[in-house]
């Protein structure tokens, strides 16, 4: 299901986007960016070769995504350990890593999309109790991704387990 041009698969447009800002980078002699962004090109060229051809847009994505997710844990346990100044560069890291990925839907508009997800269920007869975490959780992210949206799967989480937990009025 890749894009291609004949039988040439053609490249995701972040990952040529990336080649180019190292070349940039390196100019520029910015070597924190540098960095991380090698760090970046050797995930998505690792992850391409997992799977033996070019990266769709959304694979390269997806790639990012756990990037920055790894990132997260790290500043965590950085925290923990009482090792500011790594949870920092980790914290710059996932900033340039997110330049490249889509903005993330924010909490005001995140709400209501799973307030109305949750209310279709309810109304298609489904009983909104713990239950209902899984099926709600489901159809949450069916919905995101037929949207095209970026969000934070965490923040979906608590916000569903949340709207599950409120009594329907």
């Amino acid at each position: 299901m890749t894009e291609s041009v004949g039988e040439v698969p053609v490249r995701a447009e972040l990952v040529k986007r990336i080649d180019t800002d190292v070349v940039g980078a390196m100019k520029a002699r910015n070597s924190v960016l540098l960095e991380t962004l090698r760090m970046v090109k050797a995930a998505l060229k690792n992850r391409e070769i997992d799977k033996r051809e070019p990266l769709t847009e959304a694979e390269a994505q997806a790639t990012l995504t756990t990037l920055i997710k790894q990132r997260r844990e790290s500043i965590e346990q950085f925290t923990k350990g009482g090792r500011p100044e790594l949870a920092e560069k980790e914290a710059a890291e996932i900033t340039m890593i997110e330049a490249y990925l889509p903005q993330a839907v924010g909490e005001a508009e995140l709400k209501p999309l799973i307030a109305g997800v949750l209310a279709e269920l309810a109304a298609g007869g489904m009983l909104m109790n713990a239950k209902a975490m899984g099926p709600a959780m489901k159809a949450v992210n069916d919905r995101v991704k037929e949207l095209q949206l970026r969000v934070d799967g965490r923040q979906v989480s608590e916000f569903v387990k949340a709207g599950l937990a409120e009594p329907a009025s």
